[in-house]
């Protein structure tokens, strides 16, 4: 699997053009699949969020959907356990990009583990995921303690680990004095391995374990990248 990962999504000309490199072709010869889970475990979003995520509009929806794509479907996560796995594993083998929205990252982690997502996504090699801010995070091997706000399960803070760093999102954000570079700082020191913080024009781009930082914006590097 090929990974673009965001803050915000797809919010400039630079973070548009890695993701056309990583997936081929241009984004309307594209087949993507929208995953809004996230969304249901935080404490900040609604349903109208939620619904302008999956419609392209307003500050949930910019960024993921509204990247002219030439097909976009939903998959709904917590929906995955009731029906059979053959029926929705072909939805997913035939997109060529993921579209993970932000929200809570320990809820979509849940649910990605028990969906079965989670373990089919080594086998989808061509494929693209592009998370923005919960999406991206989901993929790194801990979020640190300061970003769980849902109670997983298994009570801690690991993730997938489909990427060796830790990711800080919304770096320096207008009104978000949690978000700073001094609390980025703070919060990696948290972490026992390497992190980076980034800003909502910057995205980190993962393919056959080489890793680079795309950007338009502001990002730091943080403990043994």
């Amino acid at each position: 699997m090929k990974l673009l990962l965001t803050s915000g999504g797809i919010t400039n000309a630079t973070i548009r053009s890695a993701l056309t490199d990583v997936l081929g072709r241009p984004t309307d010869e594209s087949r993507a699949l929208y995953i809004p889970t996230a969304m249901h475990g935080h404490p900040s979003c609604t349903p109208q969020m939620t619904w302008q995520g999956i419609a392209g509009q307003g500050p949930a929806g910019r960024g993921l959907i509204d990247a002219r794509w030439g097909s976009v479907g939903v998959l709904e996560l917590t929906a995955l356990p009731s029906i059979a796995r053959e029926r929705w594993l072909g939805w997913v083998q035939e997109a060529d990009v993921l579209l993970a929205a932000g929200g809570d990252t320990m809820y979509l982690c849940h649910w990605m583990r028990t969906s079965g997502l989670a373990e089919v996504l080594p086998e989808l090699s061509e494929t693209v995921w592009v998370g923005m801010s919960a999406g991206s995070m989901v993929m790194t091997p801990r979020i640190g303690e300061r970003f769980v706000t849902w109670p997983e399960p298994r009570g801690d803070d690991q993730t997938l680990g489909f990427v060796d760093f830790s990711l800080f999102p919304h770096l320096d954000y207008p009104g978000w004095d949690h978000q700073t570079a001094e609390k980025a700082a703070e919060w990696a020191e948290t972490l026992t391995g390497g992190a980076y913080a980034i800003d909502d024009d910057t995205a980190i781009r993962v393919v056959d374990g080489d890793v680079d930082v795309v950007s338009e914006g502001r990002w730091l590097r943080l403990g043994a990248v």
